[in-house]
This record gives C-alpha cells, structure tokens and sequence, in this order.
C-alpha cells in the first residue's frame, strides 16, 4: 500500500463529519479512510482517476464516492470546519505564480514610432560592398 497521507490526528478530525459508512440496504462499502487516501493521493498527484494504483482498489469506486459527496456538499463542509481550526504557521505566499500582462513591462507602442539604434547616422543604413 502506497504511504499514508492521513496522520492519526487529522482522521480524528474528518472522521465524524463523514456519512455513516454502512448503509441500510446494500453491501457494506470500503473504509472511508482507505476512499480519503486514495482521493488525496489522485489530488497530489494530478494523474487521470484511471491510473489509481491497484491498492486502492477500483478508480471508478472512488470517483463514484468522490462524486457523491461532492454533490453532496460534503467537501465545502470539510473545508469549513478545518478552516476554523487552520494553523497560520504554514501559510505562504508564493510570488512565482503572479504574473503581469505582457505589456506591462515595457512602454506604450505608439503607432509610425521607430525607435533607433544609435545617434550615428550611417548606423541605419545598409552596408556597401564592391
């Protein structure tokens, strides 16, 4: 099994906001915990929901359970309740991602304006050969 994401501590916190795990009808489903791992570890790595290693069983069950409960507004319930309890010691500002429109770093072009090389007026003109 791939290395867990989730510490003790922070399934303590998710635990009891999750849906009950069995349900009334039904065959019992896969451990939450086990679903929670295997949607971060899609999330952290950007890979498609099809290359989902083996370990956690079948993609389509846990894109089926990641999608029930984003219908269901259960991740915004997450995200509320953690926020609450966020730890301002890891917040960063990473400046590499804000980017300025591309004419932002140079001067207005104005239209029929050219700008010359050098003050030398045979700077401009085209070299004689013989």
């Amino acid at each position: 099994m791939p290395r867990n994401f989730l510490s003790d501590y922070m399934w303590e916190r998710l635990a009891p906001l999750l849906p009950p795990e069995r349900g009334k009808t039904g065959r019992p489903s896969k451990n939450h915990r086990h679903m929670l791992e295997a949607i971060f570890w899609k999330h952290r790595t950007g890979a498609p929901w099809r290359d989902l290693p083996e370990e956690f069983g079948s993609w389509n069950s846990v894109f089926s359970r990641f999608n029930r409960w984003s219908k269901a507004g259960l991740w915004q319930t997450i995200l509320e309740v953690l926020r609450v309890e966020a730890d301002p010691e890891w917040l960063m500002i990473d400046a590499t991602i804000i980017r300025a429109h591309q004419h932002a770093a140079g001067a207005v072009k104005k239209k029929g304006f050219r700008a010359k090389d050098s003050d030398d007026p045979g700077a401009d003109s085209q070299p004689r050969s013989t």
